[in-house]
């Protein structure tokens, strides 16, 4: 098992950067591939990033690509998504998510096996 808790959402005017974290609890952290997702009213849940489980290889939704940053620190069970030039419509809930041990990295939503709570991101113009 794993649970992930999230923290860094706020509000913040485009342009601006945010930096969200993601605390995963276990000994096992660094066996599981990481994704982050986000969800904005009346919409579903789409993928913004994820990272392997070395952190060598990171993939990145296209709205995102060249603006978001994932890493990761397995020493301290977290991982982290940078949030810059940030748009209002990067609006949205965004959750960290761990793949089952050893699973390879994905960006479909249906293959993660642990969500956290989530932590809402508000972008205004």
């Amino acid at each position: 098992q794993v649970q992930l808790v999230e923290s860094g959402g706020g509000f913040v005017q485009a342009g601006g950067s945010l930096r969200l974290s993601c605390a995963a609890s276990g000994r096992t952290f660094s066996a599981h591939v990481m994704g982050w997702f986000r969800q904005a009213p009346g919409k579903e849940r789409e993928f913004v990033g994820a990272i392997t489980r070395s952190g060598d290889v990171t993939s990145y939704a296209d709205s995102v690509k060249g603006r978001f940053t994932i890493s990761r620190d397995n020493s301290k069970n977290t991982v982290n998504l940078k949030l810059n030039n940030l748009k209002p419509e990067d609006t949205a809930v965004y959750s960290c998510a761990a793949r089952e041990a050893l699973r390879p990295l994905s960006k479909l939503a249906a293959l993660y096996d642990y969500w956290g709570q989530g932590t809402q991101v508000t972008v205004s113009s």
